[in-house]
């Protein structure tokens, strides 16, 4: 697994920006995240080039869920004080995996029949990490919202 997941992180890591720009077009765009609109496009850039780096965090930590839950509760207060719906933070975070997956599909070298094993892997520990993300945003979420 952690020769495809090399690659793919090295492809996040030099291509950061596109797949941010990708990601901040498409959240800005999307009708499920209307509340986006409000955001200056290079705030989101911003925002998603910091997210898609520090996913590399997560995802190589020895601690990889301290990471998550230190990220995403951040996330979860920046969309709270934002007035962004909760579910519209969630949607933008499948676009975030999306994009990523989009961007690293497109790269034609990056996959060979003999990474499949290792791509299911890669992809399901990633899927996981935005799972346990979406937990940890809806549970900061719903503890801002009693304060």
């Amino acid at each position: 697994m952690k020769v495809f997941a090399d690659r793919l992180f090295n492809v996040l890591e030099n291509h950061r920006r596109e797949i941010a720009q990708q990601w901040c077009k498409a959240v800005m765009q999307n009708p499920r995240t209307p509340a986006f609109n409000n955001f200056p496009e290079e705030e989101l850039l911003k925002r998603g080039g910091f997210f898609y780096k520090n996913l590399t965090k997560m995802y190589f930590g020895e601690k990889p869920y301290t990471e998550v839950r230190k990220y995403f509760s951040e996330y979860a207060e920046v969309g709270f004080q934002n007035k962004i719906p909760l579910h519209e933070l969630l949607y933008a975070m499948i676009l975030m995996r999306r994009h990523l997956w989009l961007y690293a599909e497109v790269q034609a070298p990056f996959l060979s029949a003999m990474d499949h094993q290792q791509a299911i892997e890669t992809i399901n520990k990633t899927i996981r990490i935005f799972d346990h993300g979406i937990y940890v945003v809806t549970q900061k979420y719903c503890e801002l919202e009693k304060q």
